[in-house]
This record gives C-alpha cells, sequence and structure tokens, in this order.
C-alpha cells in the first residue's frame, strides 16, 4: 500500500469513530503501519475531526521520529507504536473513550461473553488489564501502557482478540488495517453496551456454553468458516 493509501484509510478510521459517536471532541485516535517502511501514520494531538484533513496526519517511524508533517502525532503514538512492534500482523490501532466499554475499563472488569452476537467476533471475553504501577506511570506512561497491553496478552493471540480494556483507562483496538481497527471499536463498544444491558437485568447471568460460543465465532472465522460470500477471483 501506497503511504498516500494509509493516508486516506487513516483518515477515514478517524472520521468513522466520529460518525459512529465513539469519540466526544478529541477523545480518541486511529493509526495505521506499513511494515515494509516501517512507518506509522496517526492522527495529530488535540485536532478536532470536524476539521481534521489526510493532510494533517503525522508520519512517523516505530520510535516516534516524525518524517512527514507539521503538528505533533497523538500522544498515544508509544501505545500504538509497542503494539505494531509486538503484534505482528497488526497493521492499525484504534483507541477510543467509548461510553459503554470504558465504563467497563473503569470497573476494571471485562466484558463477558453472554450471548452469541459477542460470540461472532471474539471467542471468550475482552479482556481487561493489569492496574500499572506509580513507576509505571511515571516513566514512559504511554510505552508503558502499551506494555501492559502486550503482558496481558503473554497467552493469547492478538490477531483472534482484536481489543482490550486497559483498567482505568478505556480500549484499544486493533486489526490487519486502520479499517479492521475501526470496525472492532465499533463493536466492542456495541457488546459493552449489550453486556451492561445483560447483566443489569440479571446479575446472575453467566457466560454462554463453550459450544455454542465455539461454533459462533468458528463458523465466522475458523478454517471452515461459511458465513458470508466467497469471493470470486479475478
Amino acid at each position: 500500500m501506497s503511504l498516500d493509501s494509509l493516508r486516506d484509510e487513516v483518515f477515514e478510521a478517524n472520521q468513522e469513530l466520529v460518525r459512529r459517536g465513539l469519540v466526544v471532541f478529541t477523545f480518541g485516535n486511529a493509526s495505521g503501519f506499513d511494515p515494509e517502511s516501517g512507518k506509522i501514520v496517526i492522527k495529530p494531538s488535540g485536532v478536532p475531526y470536524d476539521v481534521l484533513t489526510p493532510q494533517d496526519l503525522v508520519v512517523t517511524d516505530l520510535e516516534g521520529r516524525i518524517l512527514e508533517g507539521t503538528l505533533r502525532p497523538s500522544s498515544d503514538l508509544p501505545t500504538h507504536a509497542a503494539l505494531y512492534k509486538a503484534f505482528k500482523g497488526v497493521r492499525g490501532v484504534v483507541h477510543t473513550h467509548s461510553r459503554y466499554a470504558t465504563a467497563w475499563a473503569q470497573a476494571h472488569a471485562e466484558i463477558p461473553c453472554l450471548g452469541t452476537t459477542h460470540a461472532d467476533y471474539f471467542q471468550g471475553p475482552i479482556p481487561v488489564t493489569g492496574t500499572m504501577t506509580p513507576d509505571e506511570i511515571e516513566s514512559n506512561y504511554e510505552w508503558n501502557t502499551g506494555g501492559t497491553i502486550i503482558r496481558r496478552f503473554a497467552e493469547l493471540d492478538p490477531l483472534k482478540t482484536t481489543a482490550v480494556l486497559v483498567a482505568g483507562h478505556a480500549p484499544f483496538c486493533w486489526g490487519t488495517s486502520p479499517t479492521a481497527a475501526a470496525h472492532t471499536a465499533v463493536v466492542v463498544e456495541e457488546l459493552a453496551h449489550m453486556a451492561y444491558l445483560t447483566v443489569t437485568i440479571n446479575a446472575d447471568i453467566r457466560e454462554i456454553s463453550r459450544s455454542l460460543r465455539d461454533k459462533h465465532f468458528l463458523r465466522k472465522h475458523g478454517p471452515e468458516a461459511y458465513y458470508g460470500q466467497i469471493r470470486k477471483q479475478g
């Protein structure tokens, strides 16, 4: 993918967050990563979405050095970079403070898999990280946020579980493209809202059975998936 194409896709991913009501003012950011060049394209810090243009996006390397652009990149850039370094195959990262997903994060609670809607996207709960130490917060906070996420995924596949709740903070989502990451952010907020309503109606509810969960996940994402249409070649 050319840098211009990546820039356009990152811009659209940022705008999708607005269209879907996942950000208020400047509460969020999306980025994209080109592994061939090692370049990240990310939203600039504090720029309102209604005046943002593709040309405003900042291009950096994985160390945070600005390669193109006159604005400062998102303050969350080190977290994005940490995920790109650690999670091979991830090409887009989205961070929001969407209402319900953030509420679960603030409660230090994972989002349980209570129904098949959730299982269509996640083969289990959406995980929550541990809390960050004072030293992690006071030194290289954003980079250490990425480290907290990476530690939580020590036994998880980030290409299958494509979102996390940072305890006391908010969700981070990712995918094989900025578009996919934005799509996941929308799904996570919907699942967070559904889960909140479900436990409000029945506080004793438990997660759905493993067989039902796996059936729904694998029919859409497994090696013999049959959901959707087969794309013709050529």
